[in-house]
């Protein structure tokens, strides 16, 4: 008999139809939560990506489950705790979004220092504000890499070609690992000499307002801050409040404290603020990644249930 899959998000085509090829699929991605829990007892592996919280209710419900699959990065979605005491396994694809991830960084970058969300959207309206639009150069600028996992080398290697000054902090780095992208420092230095800080790590329990008044007040005046990671890594109000003291010239965020930052205070900066609706791994090429790894790892699953 065929291992039972339930898919609760929406995957790749193509991954979709070669693990129908593996297994009985059930695609149960556009169910509510209430009928997700009531379907998903007699299943062995449960496919999800960001949206679908496997919480201890919906793991409670899952009888016959052997392990959870994420397709993406972070498991802060999934109660990993739980899954490790009942002997679940939790398994993931966190090699697949990394060039996006670090290419959409650079570009948040550009775009915060040459205003360029700002420029196109006035220009649009008619409105030619050539002096006020003065921006500044990448080159000579210090960055900041918080997290130096996947991405953050892929960010340092690019950030190299515009001649920028790299500072990692990385509990788990050593001054190898870094040695051909930057200088590792602790936390306090690099968020004191950065003129950009880029966050590129989990959220954890440690990592949850890492970012918080204390941290903006060693940041320099007039610094940026581009979160790609997880949202509540930074302390919303005390962003807000850089933000509106002036402390940080702008912010870029792709993540945020609930699914979207509608109704949130940080939403009366627009002027200082680039906001993407989750973005950072939704390319053609991380999405057929993420595809291939979850094909070879359901495979995997597959077998060790045999």
């Amino acid at each position: 008999m065929s291992a039972k899959i339930l898919l609760a998000d929406p995957i790749d085509k193509k991954a979709f139809d070669a693990i129908k090829e593996l297994a009985q699929v059930k695609d149960a991605s556009k169910l509510s939560r209430a009928a997700l829990l009531k379907n998903i007892s007699s299943y062995e592996i449960l496919i999800v990506r960001s949206r679908t919280k496997v919480d201890e209710q919906l793991l409670k419900k899952a009888k016959k489950l052997k392990a959870v699959v994420r397709a993406g990065v972070g498991l802060d979605n999934i109660d990993v705790e739980y899954c490790n005491e009942h002997n679940l396994k939790v398994v993931n694809t966190p090699e697949a979004p990394t060039i996006s991830v670090a290419e959409l960084t650079i570009g948040l970058m550009l775009s915060l220092l040459r205003k360029i969300p700002y420029a196109d959207a006035t220009t649009k309206n008619k409105k030619w504000l050539k002096s006020e639009l003065t921006g500044k150069e990448l080159f000579g600028k210090t960055l900041g890499i918080i997290g130096f996992g996947r991405i953050g080398p892929q960010v340092a290697q690019r950030a190299k070609v515009f001649r920028m000054e790299i500072l990692i902090f990385d509990k788990r780095a050593n001054t190898e690992q870094v040695r051909d992208f930057g200088q590792l420092v602790p936390l306090q230095e690099l968020l004191r000499r950065s003129d950009i800080i880029t966050l590129h790590i989990p959220l954890t329990d440690e990592t949850e307002n890492m970012i918080s008044d204390a941290q903006f007040k060693l940041m320099k005046n007039g610094a940026y801050l581009i979160n790609t990671a997880r949202g509540p890594i930074v302390n919303e109000q005390a962003l807000i409040k850089a933000l509106k003291s002036g402390k940080l010239a702008g912010a870029a965020l792709d993540v945020y404290w609930g699914e979207t930052p509608f109704g949130s205070k940080i939403m009366q900066f627009k002027d200082k603020l680039i906001l993407m609706p989750h973005i950072g791994s939704q390319t053609y090429e991380a999405q057929a990644r993420v595809g291939d790894l979850l094909i070879e790892k359901v495979r995997q699953l597959i077998a060790e249930l045999k």
